[in-house]
């Protein structure tokens, strides 16, 4: 989409080598910054940083909250996710991509792991395509695949042994059903690019992770990415039971598996790594991987801390992902931008600086969700994806002449901050509404639909509740804990 060309007088905007100094202008034209030059006209009260990514999500629309799956680890907390019915995927998409556009991501990944189901998938992924159009933010689409243990890291006939007839006959109908061969997801991977590919709207290979994909499936994935040029995004060691299935399973180490068939590469995004060990972190390094880190996911499903620090030090890529659970629940990027610095970025005077965050978590991001390398970063000739925030709210206390706007933006901003939002020099967000799509009414009829929807799913969450018990005794009988 074409814009027209426009100039923004900033008090602080923060470029690719930190704060600049003083007022500036920032000149847009052709979708592209084409000058940052310090203001000669009196500056609105505007801070300007590069917009956020979020580089790993899964596109709910609705929080997962609300339908009682909380305060549960991922094992059985995915489960409960099929409470959600399907509904218009073209409505879903939008409100999923404008809740993360007024948080501040400019640029989104979507793990595609729960399909609407009401077309076949590249009939449903244009729809989603166009709702990222209609919003206007730049996207990365990974085609789910999986082809074993749907309901534990193991035979799922012992889980349903122990369930009532009716219950059992719930849970195999709705986890239970023949996956598409390697060769046919590859087509399928195919289709989908064919029906939605296009600038702005990148589509990947997504296994879902090596406990759910056979070594076939992760074999087939990695010569596909070779021979097309796709980028691969999946999960890896986001939970401790994953690590124990995972050294159970290959003794000689799932990251080198994964290095022998050929699966990691730049192109390879990995999701969590909340369980990989230094030497797995060293060889992630050595081939380019990029590992989207998702701090208040981990906490909220009890999977852990990621190790960042030993992740830094091998040199690891790293990128921020909300996955559909930051803090409060939201979509602030903000906000997840700041937790994760301040709880990964070290102790005393050995600590990683601001602006070093900031700049690696937005390039990393926009190279593992959209395939190309660009760093993100406010200078001319870059895209004009940018975050203007109100600097008077962000710097009410006014007792400094000059405060370091890096330092405010880590200490206080969030999604409230936000005055506007744009993508490619098109507004995205202005003054919390997105100007491209009639979001309260798309919200309440996904409200409306999904109401009508779970009034059928009494006996699914009877099922889920029996589901969790036999879950529970797996895991602690059979992997005890580290």
């Amino acid at each position: 989409m074409s814009t027209a060309p426009r100039i923004i007088h900033c008090a602080h905007a923060i470029g690719p080598d930190g704060p600049m100094a003083g007022a500036q202008t920032i000149r847009i034209d052709g979708g592209k910054i084409a000058s940052i030059e310090p203001a000669a006209l009196a500056a609105d009260a505007l801070l300007a940083t590069p917009a956020l990514v979020n580089a790993h999500d899964h596109g709910r629309a609705i929080r997962t909250s609300s339908i009682g799956a909380d305060a549960k680890p991922l094992e059985s907390w995915l489960h409960y996710l099929a409470l959600f019915p399907s509904v218009d995927p073209y409505l879903a998409a939008a409100m999923t991509f404008a809740n993360s556009a007024l948080g501040g991501a400019g640029t989104v990944m979507v793990h595609y792991t729960r399909a609407q189901g009401l077309t076949d998938l590249p009939t449903e992924a244009a729809e989603v395509a166009r709702a990222a159009r209609d919003v206007g933010v730049r996207v990365g689409f990974a085609v789910s695949m999986k082809d074993r243990n749907p309901l534990v890291y193991g035979a799922s006939e012992p889980i349903l042994a122990a369930l009532p007839a009716p219950l059992r006959a719930e849970i195999e109908q709705r986890f239970l059903r023949a996956p598409l061969s390697p060769r046919d997801y590859m087509a399928l991977v195919d289709d989908v690019a064919a029906a939605a590919a296009g600038p702005g709207f990148d589509v990947q290979y997504g296994p879902n992770g090596v406990q759910w994909c056979s070594d076939a499936l992760l074999k087939a994935t990695a010569e596909a990415s070779d021979r097309t040029g796709r980028r691969v995004h999946m999960h890896l060691l986001e939970t401790k039971y994953q690590r124990q299935w995972a050294d159970a399973a290959y003794p000689d180490g799932i990251v080198k598996m994964l290095d022998e068939i050929g699966l990691l590469s730049p192109r390879l995004t990995l999701a969590h790594g909340v369980w990989a060990r230094p030497a797995e972190l060293e060889l992630l390094a050595e081939r380019g991987v990029t590992i989207a880190v998702n701090t208040s996911s981990n906490l909220h499903l009890h999977s852990g801390l990621a190790p960042v620090h030993q992740m830094t030090r091998a040199g690891c890529a790293m990128a921020l992902g909300i996955d559909s659970k930051a803090l409060d629940d939201d979509d602030d990027s903000l906000r997840e931008l700041r937790l994760s610095y301040l709880l990964h970025a070290g102790t005393g005077f050995e600590h990683a600086t601001r602006h070093q965050a900031l700049h690696a978590a937005v390039g990393h991001g926009r190279f593992a969700v959209t395939n190309i390398r660009e760093d993100g970063a406010l200078a001319p000739g870059r895209a004009a994806d940018l975050l203007l925030l109100d600097w008077a709210a962000l710097d009410e206390d006014g007792l400094l002449d000059a405060p370091d706007p890096i330092n405010l933006l880590f200490s206080r901003a969030t999604a409230r901050h936000i005055r506007e939002l744009i993508v490619g020099g098109r507004t995205v967000v202005k003054d919390r509404r997105v100007p491209g799509i009639d979001l309260p009414a798309i919200r309440t009829e996904i409200l409306a639909q999904m109401r009508s929807g779970m009034r059928s799913s009494g006996t699914l969450a009877q099922a889920l509740a029996a589901l969790d018990h036999g879950i529970a005794r797996h895991y602690l009988a059979d992997l005890p804990c580290c």
